[in-house]
């Protein structure tokens, strides 16, 4: 939590940073067109202004958009593969008794294996090399139960029981597989940030620009901008990674692996 902490303190301080020295930049050069140059006046700067600011907002309303959207994808995959993990080891009960025992044993280990990548993940302590490392345990997990499944398929080609268990490792394969995509490996494309950075100094600056052509003193509200601007950056940048401040909950599995933990153990 304090590397969280810490970590979207530094990006807001940052960005606040980049905002005061943007208007600052902006309200010198316009303190000097206003003594060299009479001509130069407020309006016109005005009108300039709010349309780049309108596309700054434009922007932040996009790339927030793109988050908030990937932060519900997430949660929603949480509960879609606990329901297939649930469902898979119900149905691996239709296979033979050796074969029953060894499946509800690996899908148990791949869910306790796939809750550690995810709070691996989710620390932001754990190396990239160790969640991979993690990830790879779980698709053994796979490997073998697919391998169990379609071994005992193949002694009867046309049993729905095999059918229906099949369908649901595939479920549980597929949704994994959605799970990293959208959780790890999805983020927000460097070239929307580098256009988002160079609007907000646009912005910023003619904002300082307008000002100091007007004559005018620095504003006291001016912190209460960059920093209210920073908070809403700030946000964006940690709902679009894992080990942001905001995190999807992994309660849904904990409660299955507890359920299959609890089946597992002798009475």
């Amino acid at each position: 939590m304090k590397s969280e902490l810490m970590a979207v303190g530094i990006f807001f301080i940052g960005c606040v940073a980049l905002v005061m020295l943007s208007i600052e930049g902006g309200y010198r050069l316009g303190r000097l067109m206003h003594v060299r140059s009479e001509d130069e006046k407020e309006s016109p700067v005005g009108a300039i202004a709010g349309s780049v600011l309108g596309l700054v907002a434009f922007m932040l309303a996009f790339t927030f958009g793109i988050v908030a959207e990937r932060y519900e994808a997430r949660k929603g995959l949480v509960r879609e593969e606990g329901n297939a993990i649930r469902t898979a080891w119900l149905r691996s009960d239709f296979l033979p008794e050796n074969d029953r025992t060894e499946a509800a044993r690996l899908l148990r280990e791949y869910l306790d294996a796939r809750l550690q990548a995810v709070i691996a993940a989710q620390s932001g302590v754990s190396s990239p090399e160790d969640v991979a490392a993690i990830l790879a345990n779980a698709a053994r997990s796979h490997k073998l139960l697919w391998d169990m499944a379609v071994a005992n398929a193949r002694k009867d080609m046309n049993s729905d029981v095999a059918a229906l268990y099949l369908e649901s490792l595939n479920d549980v394969i597929g949704i994994h597989a959605s799970r990293v995509a959208v959780g790890m490996q999805q983020r927000i494309p460097a070239p929307i940030w580098y256009v988002l950075c160079g609007l907000t100094v646009c912005g910023m600056a003619l904002i300082g620009y307008q000002t100091g052509i007007a004559g005018s003193k620095r504003s006291w509200a001016i912190p209460f901008l960059a920093a209210s601007f920073s908070m809403v950056v700030a946000l964006i940048a940690s709902l679009d990674r894992p080990d942001g401040f905001l995190k999807v909950s992994q309660r849904p599995l904990m409660d299955l692996l507890d359920t299959m933990k609890s089946a597992a153990s002798p009475p």
